[in-house]
């Protein structure tokens, strides 16, 4: 009665090239006939969330506020490089891997690029001064802080 429990998380990786190869016969098809472009396969989704989410379980991404944001970058990134990857290689796992790795430091960057802006506009705007504690050491409440701002305000 052993049971192996599946990771949900785990993709196939003959299944997920034998996906992406039916989809590039289809761009093929459709670039010939001159149609639009085809929609990806639900399987094709699941495998590059999957990709994503487990990524974004590493001790390197885990503890980030903007997680989410990092994977629905990953994902939305992976179907932008869709048609680049070469059917003749044997490993989409690794490429799309790589794909949402390098995304996921894109959107860390980007965070704190905005991090270091929302900084600089606070200390530009002086409110270290209302958010400074009491005298004593005794912390602010709710009426003190808005006493202060109006006092900072109306001065």
């Amino acid at each position: 009665m052993n049971k192996v429990k599946k990771n949900p998380h785990y993709v196939n990786n003959k299944d997920f090239h034998d996906a992406l190869v039916a989809y590039n016969m289809r761009i093929v098809a459709a670039k010939e006939n001159g149609t639009s472009l085809p929609r990806i396969s639900n399987y094709l989704g699941e495998c590059f969330l999957k990709i994503a989410t487990h990524l974004s379980y590493r001790p390197n991404f885990v503890n980030y506020m903007f997680r989410e944001d990092m994977i629905s970058d990953g994902v939305e990134n992976c179907v932008q490089y869709i048609d680049r990857f070469d059917i003749e290689r044997t490993n989409p796992f690794a490429y799309f891997t790589q794909i949402v790795y390098y995304a996921f430091l894109r959107r860390i960057q980007k965070e704190k690029r905005q991090m270091e802006i929302k900084d600089k506009i606070i200390e530009r705007s002086g409110f270290e001064e209302v958010f400074a504690s009491d005298v004593g050491g005794i912390n602010s409440d709710y009426n003190t802080i808005k006493d202060n701002v109006h006092i900072k305000l109306h001065q």
